[in-house]
């Protein structure tokens, strides 16, 4: 005996005179499943599963209409009553609208009968005091955000638009995008919440829009269902011609869309699709799909008819040519259907599949029927709430909102040239559960822009301000926004507490870590003491900065150039750092500074030879010999850490910091070297100029040589900051300094 359960499918806007392809894939997805369900001996044997179609018409009103015929099997609605003998229904797909899902669901749970929607998940249907009988098979969309700052940060677009459908999901949306965007310093040009009504969108907004997409931001965001992307792409398709790149959710649809797409509108935007697996078997029986296989499918009959202009009836032999045997849906044009499985159609194949192994699982408890309404039904709800399985495809699925894994997202690239293709191209990747700078995958070399350029599209608000220039804010504008104005006289723009900002930032990367982060934090710090030394040197001298200057100048390059010292024997002891060297050199430094001070401290003096006429004012050293006994000291601290970062520098060290302290190193010893000579030659104010001029290049020298790479690797290139290359890297370098030490033996 067999028992046909059926199916419940509520397809918005589907009729003969407009045909919905993408709507008919729906169909065909669950026609498939259910022939690979019926063919399986292991799963429901003995029993096999049927389906009916019910089309919603466009009026909310009139949504109801088909879910009181599929109940009640009548015209004339006469509720509780059900004459349906052959077969009993247990579950109702519902999509892919939320509003059609929602409408729906509030009868269907008065009989208690399941509801599956394949549509876009919505947290308003996530409502099970409201929604007691309806499960949800799009995962939730927690990690869209995310990805799609990821592909700003990736691209380094901080100036970005926003249309987003005026509604309860994309207010959410919203609230996430200006949150997440607020902590990578991606500042919003313009957010633009559209109305879902087309009708209040068309008349009032046009004129407004028109100005938004002539705005400076190339990169715009549009967050909607399938009906508001839509009816915004016809809308502002007059106006695309810009050269931007729109970054979509994956609801639209371009094979629905019935404009004549053309290059400059469309061609090159990016889609976040949610990914999922291959099912091999529905390309196969999608090209054996033909009016022959399925005569009673009026649909598929008039499909072949309209775009084959060929019939597998022979009494339309004499209007239409007859269909090759072979012929099949593969035989359409690309561009108005695909074979592959969409995301809702992906969604009904894995309804269709719960309902079964539910019926199953309750059928192995062999749970009595139940009455439920006014007939026998099975009562699939406790079964249906903890059912959790793998598809063919090898996904998991569950219908527990709460067991529901974050969803990853292939990135699609729209290609529209020549003119019409529409065609998808997967570009990339963005999944949450990847590491650290390595969730986003791209091959940016199959991308293809709007802008008819090889380049990657630009899009800031305004460019970084160059060396000698600071940020201005524009009044009233977003952070983002600025103007480089010089630097003022006497100041000069420094980079030094930015890359320390970056390294606490990312305290927790292991380039950062494999560095000594208590080490890299010193030397960062002393090296911001460093560039403000030559403060002390300006204007007018006092008997405070005349003391200050040389002390200050030699204590805070003993912490630099120990700390150097310091991080190259880190290389050598394989990670175990010197904790005592950076305050034993420091406190020698210390106590030749204080016996300077105590015999013979620099004090306020007058030069009359240097210029003619001009009696200037100086800071006399003192004791000529303490001076050079601190630069010496220096300049020995630093030639002590060359020797060492030379000797090391063919060890494997993972981010090569061995190779970098010797070019530091020897560039501080040359500057100083050459500074003796240079500053014995000059007198006056020219002396002055030299000595900071050395400290700014030395300093400079220091921070370009360490973190310039790093930065370099955390800011451009996060893919090369990880802990699996870190440790494959670090246990080499521990195999050959263990070698090194038995050589020694």
């Amino acid at each position: 005996c067999f028992i046909f359960f059926e199916f419940f499918v509520i397809i918005k806007q589907w009729s003969l005179f407009r045909l919905s392809l993408r709507n008919y894939q729906f169909v065909l997805a669950m026609d498939f499943a259910i022939e690979e369900i019926n063919k399986n001996p292991l799963l429901l044997q003995n029993m096999s599963l049927g389906f009916d179609i019910y089309n919603v018409l466009h009026t909310e009103w009139r949504t109801l209409e088909p879910p009181f015929f599929w109940l009640f099997l009548s015209d004339k609605v006469v509720p509780n009553y059900n004459c349906r003998r052959e077969s009993k229904s247990v579950a109702a797909l519902t999509g892919p609208s939320r509003i059609t899902s929602a409408h729906t669901g509030t009868l269907l749970q008065l009989y208690k009968i399941p509801q599956l929607t394949f549509g876009p998940f919505d947290p308003i249907l996530s409502d099970h005091d409201k929604f007691t009988s309806l499960y949800q098979m799009a995962p939730k969309e927690t990690s869209l955000v995310l990805g799609m700052v990821s592909l700003m940060l990736h691209f380094r677009w901080t100036w970005v638009g926003l249309f987003i459908s005026e509604d309860h999901r994309g207010f959410q949306i919203l609230s996430d995008l200006r949150e997440e965007m607020d902590k990578h310093r991606i500042c919003v040009a313009f957010v633009e919440m559209i109305p879902v009504s087309t009708v209040s969108f068309f008349p009032k907004t046009w004129s407004k829009h028109h100005q938004v997409i002539k705005s400076s931001a190339n990169v715009i965001i549009l967050y909607g269902d399938s009906d508001f992307l839509e009816v915004l792409m016809n809308t502002l398709r007059e106006i695309l011609m810009t050269g931007k790149v729109w970054i979509l959710n994956s609801q639209w649809d371009v094979i629905r869309s019935h404009i004549h797409l053309i290059l400059d509108s469309f061609h090159g935007q990016l889609i976040f699709s949610h990914h999922h697996g291959d099912i091999s078997g529905f390309r196969n029986f999608i090209q054996s799909a033909n009016p022959s296989k399925y005569p009673d499918d009026f649909y598929l009959v008039s499909l072949f008819l309209v775009f084959l202009n060929c019939s597998f009836s022979e009494s339309q032999c004499g209007t239409y040519k007859k269909c090759p045997h072979n012929a099949s849906l593969t035989w359409l044009p690309g561009n108005r259907f695909e074979t592959a499985m969409s995301e809702e159609s992906y969604n009904i194949y894995n309804a269709v599949y719960a309902v079964a192994h539910t019926l199953h699982e309750m059928l192995l408890h062999q749970i009595q029927m139940q009455t439920v309404g006014n007939g026998k039904e099975p009562c699939l709800h406790p079964f249906m709430k903890s059912i959790q399985f793998n598809n063919p495809a090898g996904d998991q699925v569950t219908l527990d909102e709460q067991r529901k894994l974050e969803a990853e997202y292939d990135i699609l690239n729209f290609w529209n040239f020549p003119e019409g293709l529409r065609h998808k191209v997967k570009v990339g990747k963005f999944s949450p559960y990847g590491l650290h700078g390595q969730q986003l995958s791209l091959h940016e070399d199959l991308i293809e822009w709007n802008s008819r350029t090889l380049e990657n599209p630009h899009s800031v608000c305004s460019e970084s301000c160059g060396p000698g220039f600071r940020n201005s804010p524009q009044q009233g504008k977003a952070p983002c926004c600025f103007d480089c104005i010089p630097c003022p006289d006497n100041e000069i723009s420094n980079g030094t507490a930015a890359v320390l900002v970056v390294f606490m930032k990312h305290r927790d990367t292991p380039i950062v870590k494999a560095n000594n982060r208590a080490l890299t934090y010193i030397l960062l710090i002393s090296l911001t003491f460093c560039f403000l030394c030559p403060l002390l040197f300006i204007g007018r001298p006092s008997m405070a900065t005349c003391i200050l200057q040389q002390t200050t100048f030699g204590i805070v390059f003993t912490v630099v150039t120990s700390t150097v010292m310091a991080k190259t024997l880190t290389v050598i002891l394989a990670f175990n750092t010197p904790n005592y060297l950076i305050p034993i050199c420091t406190l020698i430094q210390l106590t030749a500074c204080g016996i300077w001070l105590g015999t013979s401290p620099p004090f306020i003096d007058t030069d009359t030879n240097s210029e003619h006429g001009h009696i200037i004012i100086v800071c006399n050293k003192g004791s000529v010999v303490a001076f050079y006994c601190i630069l010496g000291y220096l300049i020995f601290l630093a030639f002590g850490s060359f020797t060492v970062a030379f000797l090391a520098r063919n060890l494997p060290d993972t981010f090569n910091e061995a190779t970098f302290l010797t070019f530091i190193m020897l560039l501080f010893c040359s500057v100083w070297i050459t500074f003796l000579p240079v500053y014995h030659s000059t007198k006056g104010r020219v002396m002055v100029a030299v000595e900071v001029f050395s400290i700014l290049a030395s300093s400079a020298g220091i921070l370009g040589f360490i973190f310039g790479p790093k930065c370099y690797i955390i800011l451009l290139r996060p893919e090369r900051n990880t802990l699996y290359g870190f440790r494959n890297k670090t246990h080499s370098m521990y195999n050959e300094v263990l070698k090194l030490n038995s050589c020694v033996y």
